[in-house]
C-alpha cells in the first residue's frame, strides 16, 4: 500500500468515528442528572451519613486508593469545601463523617479574605 492510499484510509476510518459520536446534550437538565453520580458527590454523601464511613467503604464507592481517599478527605473535604471532619476509632476501624457544616457564603467570604491578603 503507498502512503498515499494509508493517509486517506485512516482518514476516512476518522471522519466515520467522528459522524458516529453521538453529540452532547447542551441543555442543563441533562448536565445535573449526570453530576449527581460523580464521585465527588459520593464522598460527602458518605461521610454525612448518621453513622459516618470507613476507608474502606469509600474505596469500594470509588474505586480510589487508600492514599487517595485521605487525599480527598484533605485537601478537597477540608479545604476546598471547607468542611469539619470527626474522626473516632472504633473496633470495625477508624470512623469518619461530617459535623457542623459551613455555610456557602462563609466559604464565599473566606476566599475573598484570602485573596485580598495576599
Amino acid at each position: 500500500m503507498s502512503k498515499q492510499k494509508v493517509e486517506s484510509s485512516s482518514r476516512v476510518r476518522l471522519a466515520k468515528q467522528r459522524a458516529s459520536k453521538p453529540r452532547k446534550s447542551s441543555s442543563p437538565r441533562a448536565a445535573v442528572s449526570r453530576r449527581t453520580a460523580t464521585k465527588h458527590d459520593r464522598v460527602p454523601a458518605l461521610l454525612r451519613s448518621a453513622g459516618g464511613t470507613t476507608i474502606a467503604a469509600i474505596m469500594r464507592a470509588t474505586g480510589w486508593q487508600p492514599h487517595s481517599v485521605r487525599g480527598f478527605l484533605a485537601g478537597v473535604v477540608k479545604r476546598k469545601l471547607g468542611l469539619k471532619l470527626a474522626s473516632e476509632k472504633t473496633n470495625s476501624g477508624r470512623l469518619y463523617r461530617i459535623v457542623g457544616e459551613k455555610s456557602a457564603s462563609a466559604n464565599r467570604s473566606k476566599a475573598a479574605a484570602g485573596r485580598t491578603d495576599a
